[in-house]
């Protein structure tokens, strides 16, 4: 009997040859992905700042967001941005992202933290029970809050005083938190509050309506600028506070820093972009010292915009961002970055498949042609008897298997013609066909 070439094998195990090559590539690309780059986490922490502060109350619409989508945003309340700082560099303490006042980050604290831009004005605020007209010079021998020691308002305060030829020592000190000394300088305990805060800081709305105490501008804004470069100039308009009992009196010249959003560099980039469109969900809307739009701004103040940040800024959210639930989004753009180059290598291998299948089915003809020909030549030269029967016996379990055989149309007439020089060698030697 004629044993069929390895083709035959390969034609009858075919389908299982297939399901078994998914299978291995399925595993393959499931090994590539959990390995390659992993899903973001479901949760991650937030420094924050004193509770009741404006970054506390903002973190938490932050946290509402985020949680629409599944993530888990963990919330630490800190004494502000020293203590957010400190947090953010140390990778022990967990902390993934923190809001920043710009132009109080060392040089030294980049070197593990990004910026997602910046996100809201914080002007500097100098309440006094005195006149209007009084500056920061004025106020010497005065008992004055600052802030509390580790916030930024702390650090900007120490700051102005310098550039004003001013030191600690020149006043009665104190370093309070923005609603207590809020409630100190409404008791009277107070001169002068200096605080840092949005707009939107419980403790500004209240000494902003606070009788007898005066909200002290900065005619000078222009030199505290170009002094102090992470500043900038806004102006309060007049009435905004209370239209009714015109507050404040006058529009009123003010200095201010800036919100960052930092965050460490091995942050997942996914949920850096979670952030920023938090906050132009947050911060996008029109408000009073800025109009719709102008936050988050792509705005470099201390640290590095992000790669994530940057792009974002640049092109806007992605077509999956826009249009896909996150997490269905992550899948996908995973599995695109996994599949993208792999198709790429494909490519030139499935390109090459048709000739690869050429090939084979003529070498699968060709084959049976060399057998052919081989027991063509051993019959014209076997003598009758045992070793000629031997060669008829082949010829024929060749002739079974070419009628045996299946082609693909293309390939029919080459397997026709086959059959015919098979069956005419048989003749030539005097045998029957097997279907005579």
């Amino acid at each position: 009997m004629y044993h069929p070439p390895r083709e035959r094998w390969l034609e009858r195990h075919r389908g299982k040859l297939l399901v078994a090559g998914l299978l291995a590539l399925a595993v393959a690309l499931w090994l590539v992905i959990e390995l390659w780059r992993p899903l973001p986490p479901r949760s991650f922490v937030m420094a924050t700042g004193p509770e009741g502060s404006a970054y506390a109350a903002v973190a938490e619409r932050y946290r509402d967001i985020l949680a629409r989508d599944g993530i888990r945003l963990e919330l630490r309340p800190t004494e502000g941005t020293a203590q957010n700082l400190a947090l953010l560099r140390d990778p022990a303490a967990g902390v993934k992202a923190a809001f920043v006042l710009g132009g109080t980050v060392p040089p030294e604290a980049g070197a593990d933290l990004v910026s997602l831009g910046t996100m809201f004005y914080e002007p500097l605020w100098l309440f006094c029970r005195c006149e209007a007209g009084v500056t920061i010079a004025d106020l010497e021998g005065l008992r004055l809050s600052i802030g509390q020691p580790g916030s930024g308002g702390h650090q900007v305060a120490l700051r102005l005083l310098q550039l004003n030829g001013l030191q600690p020592g020149d006043f009665r000190l104190l370093e309070l938190p923005p609603a207590d000394a809020a409630e100190a300088l409404a008791a009277g305990e107070l001169d002068a509050v200096f605080i840092t805060a949005a707009w939107e800081a419980p403790a500004v709305r209240r000494m902003l309506s606070m009788p007898g105490v005066s909200l002290l501008g900065f005619p000078r804004a222009d030199a505290y600028v170009a002094l102090y470069p992470a500043l900038t100039r806004l102006v309060l308009p007049m009435g905004v506070a209370d239209l009714a009992s015109n507050r404040p009196p006058a529009d009123v010249t003010l200095i201010s820093t800036q919100a960052l959003l930092v965050v460490r560099g091995d942050l997942h980039p996914a949920l850096q972009l979670l952030l920023i469109g938090a906050a132009e969900e947050i911060h996008a809307p029109p408000a009073i010292f800025h109009e719709a739009g102008a936050f988050p701004a792509a705005t470099t103040v201390d640290l590095p915009l992000s790669e994530a940040a940057r792009q974002y800024y640049l092109n806007g959210p992605s077509f999956m961002q826009r249009n896909m639930p996150f997490w269905i989004g992550q899948i996908l753009q995973r599995l695109l970055l996994v599949l993208a180059p792999l198709l790429g290598l494909l490519y030139p291998l499935l390109s090459g498949l048709p000739r690869l299948y050429r090939w084979q089915m003529h070498h699968r003809i060709y084959r049976l042609y060399g057998e052919l020909k081989w027991l063509e030549r051993e019959l014209h030269e076997a003598p009758p008897g045992a070793a000629r029967e031997e060669m008829l016996a082949r010829l024929a379990a060749l002739e079974e298997h070419v009628l045996a055989m299946r082609l693909p149309n293309a390939y029919g007439e080459m397997g026709y013609t086959l059959k015919m020089h098979v069956r005419n060698l048989r003749a030539a030697y005097g045998t029957p066909r097997p279907d005579a």
